[in-house]
Parts: C-alpha cells; structure tokens; sequence
C-alpha cells in the first residue's frame, strides 16, 4: 500500500529545482504554476539563495508548485496522500480537491498573510529532537514557547518569541537538542492569528472537490471525505499545531507499506525511518530519482 508525502516550510534547498527543470513537462507546468501564483517559481527554485527561499511569502508557494508538478511528472496512483504543513495544499491538489491553478491561488493568500502576521513580531521555530515526549513539551512550555508540530520519531517542533526560542536553547531537555530552523515565523500558533481572515475569504470564493484518494489532515491525523471541509481545516490550520505523529498513526494502521516524499525530498521520509518501523520509504530529491520512484510505487501498489 502506497503513500505520497508532501514536505513542509523549512524543506527548501537552493537550486533544488534545477534538475527537474530539465524536464519539458515539468518545466511547462511550473510556469503555469508562476502564472498562477503571480511568483518566478523557476527562478526561485534555481538560482535564489537561501535567505530569499527562506521568505514566508516564496517559501510556501515554492513548496507546494514543486510537490504539484513532481506529482504530475511521476504519474503514479497513490492509495493515500499527506501533506506537512503548508504541504496539505500540495497534497489537497493531489487528490483533486483543488486545481492546480487554484491550489497556488490559495497558498499565496496564505503565504502572504503569514508573511505579514510574522513582520509584525520578531517570532521563528526551532526543533527539539530527543528527550521524553513529557519532558519536551515541559520544556517547550516553560520556556514559554509552544509546541507547533509534533512530528514523532522524536521530534517536536516549537514555536514562539525568539526570547522564547533562546531560553529554551539555553534550557533544553534531557537528553535532546534544541536546533533553530530557517522558517521566518512562529507558525501554527496565535501569532498566525491574522492570516486567517483573507485566507477563509478566499477559500469560500473556490470551488472546491470531494478527495479521489484518502487524504489526512494535520488537525488530527484522521482522513477528511470532503473537501470543503478539508479546506476550512487548511484555514483553521494557520494557527493549530501540526500532528504529523498522527498522520503517521494512521498510515501505519492502514497498512501502508512505502511511502514516497515528493521534492525536496528528505524530512518526512527522515522522521518516518524512526517513527514508521517496518515501511519503506523513497525520497525524491532530484529528476534522477523518478524512475526508481516509480519502481517503489509498483512495488508498494
């Protein structure tokens, strides 16, 4: 049984696009995607550095025009689909709930308005790897941070003031390292809070699809069956924390055997090796993964 992962903010690499682009049919579609998203996704994603790529307002859209477009270029049928984060859009276009042109309408309100919500207060996210469940969300609060998204395997990610994020460097829990991460925002907590008004908007305006494939949210790890609702989640998740220790849940309990992390490939399939024992996971990380991709899906169908 197959799963298709979409990775999150903080998974862009500078020039991770570069070989893809090689490819006609990819290349097409990641200039209707720009045309869509009113972004240089093409520039972005070859020759931008990491402090440009690392923007809110080019992050997110980079993210899910590339999980978009990777998915189209490796033509396979999943049996379920998730995303990380900003992720799920890319997911949600996956499994028909969105276009594609729509999907990247969708997550520039979103990046833009997280964008904004992050200027107005100096916040950003550091991962907590190791310790106690306990003990890190003990941590995390005492420092008075939150924790953002609980990603298994060990890993929980927090979220808050920088004054915040250093206190818990200085104080880290047993056993566990505290490593900031190039995200420019404190996102999925309150101070997200602003973003959601424009992105509810602009959501209601779409018109929307049911899901042709299983497809999980965040809020809970559950599958949704419709896609509106799945697409009030995606609103309702700027400022909720990310579950994927959930998602994982029920992808085990499926009875998922393989599961492929579309480009930028590496997070999710990371985090997977320790909290998914027994799955095999692929990571695809340039245009020279795709046919093997394509062999692991046959073998996990």
């Amino acid at each position: 049984m197959l799963a298709i992962t979409c990775p999150g903010q903080g998974a862009q690499k500078t020039g991770f696009l570069s070989s893809f682009l090689e490819l006609d049919t990819f290349s097409a579609q990641i200039d209707e995607l720009s045309t869509a998203s009113g972004i240089d996704l093409r520039l972005h994603g070859t020759e931008s550095d990491d402090e440009t790529i690392k923007d809110t307002a080019v992050a997110q859209p980079l993210l899910v025009a590339s999980a978009i477009a990777c998915a189209a270029e490796l033509g396979v049928s999943p049996a379920v689909v998730a995303g990380h984060s900003v992720g799920e859009i890319a997911a949600a276009q996956i499994a028909g709930v969105f276009t594609p042109a729509d999907a990247m309408r969708f997550v520039k309100v979103r990046a833009d308005g997280m964008a904004a919500a992050a200027a107005t207060t100096p916040t950003g996210m550091s991962a907590v790897v190791g310790g106690q469940p306990e003990d890190v969300l003990a941590a995390i609060e005492a420092a008075g941070a939150s924790p953002a998204n609980v990603n298994g395997g060990g890993q929980t990610v927090a979220a808050g003031s920088l004054d915040a994020l250093e206190s818990l460097a200085e104080n880290p829990p047993e056993r566990a390292r505290v490593i900031s991460l190039a995200v420019a925002g404190a996102f999925h907590t309150e101070y997200m809070a602003a973003a959601t008004d424009d992105l509810a908007a602009a959501s209601s305006a779409m018109e929307v699809s049911d899901p042709t494939v299983s497809i999980l949210s965040n809020s809970d790890g559950t599958a949704v069956e419709t896609g509106r609702e799945y697409v009030d989640r995606l609103v309702r998740q700027v400022t909720n924390p990310v579950r994927w220790d959930l998602c994982q849940e029920t992808l085990l309990s499926a009875g998922v055997t393989g599961m492929i992390e579309l480009v930028p490939g590496g997070t999710l399939t990371g985090i997977a090796r320790r909290a998914m024992k027994g799955v095999e996971t692929f990571a695809i990380k340039s245009a020279a993964d795709l046919d093997g991709a394509r062999e692991f899906a046959a073998a996990h169908a």
